[in-house]
């Protein structure tokens, strides 16, 4: 996996992220950090994600674990272990571009873990969305699924909670 995203790129990224993020918080709005993640669009609560980083150009594999697991990677010198989260679900794999980023999980979570995802979606508010009605109680979906939101333009999107998701044994269990 090639980054050809240069670093002046992702320190203007960051700086724009940390500049919305206040703006949302000064005007009262619940922002969440939108990502597409193979062909659907998940939010995710900013508190529960660590760095996000570009797709490092290598990711040692690991004998004798899930597809779904790709392998360790090192951010900041520690070994973060990465998931291509749409295949975890049972969705295919997430294509990869240029566009691809590493989403860690934060550390208060007490695992070194990132998923893939395919792009970064920017902040989004559920204000402005419909809450999808849900037929059925949460047995029709993963635990770590929350609310599904239509926004103003007919798009879906799901809650992904970081924190579900890292208690999830099926998650945890790499090995085959």
């Amino acid at each position: 996996m090639m980054n050809h995203a240069p670093r002046l790129s992702l320190r203007e990224f960051q700086a724009r992220l940390n500049e919305r993020l206040e703006q949302a918080a000064d005007a009262g709005i619940d922002a969440r950090l939108g990502l597409e993640i193979g062909a659907e669009r998940w939010l995710v609560e900013l508190a529960d994600a660590g760095e996000i980083v570009p797709l490092p150009e290598r990711i040692v594999a690991v004998p004798l674990t899930h597809p779904w697991f790709k392998g360790l990677v090192s951010l900041r010198g520690a070994l973060v272990g990465v998931s291509d989260f749409s295949e975890f679900a049972g969705h295919g794999r997430t294509a990869i571009s240029r566009e691809s980023r590493l989403v860690s999980f934060a550390s208060r979570f007490g695992v070194n873990a990132a998923i893939i995802a395919s792009r970064m979606l920017g902040l989004h508010g559920t204000e402005a969305m419909t809450r999808e009605e849900s037929h059925g109680e949460n047995g029709d979906r993963a635990p770590w699924v929350g609310a599904t939101w239509i926004d103003t333009e007919g798009r879906r999107w799901r809650e992904l909670s970081f924190e579900r998701l890292c208690s999830d044994p099926g998650f945890l269990a790499i090995g085959r």
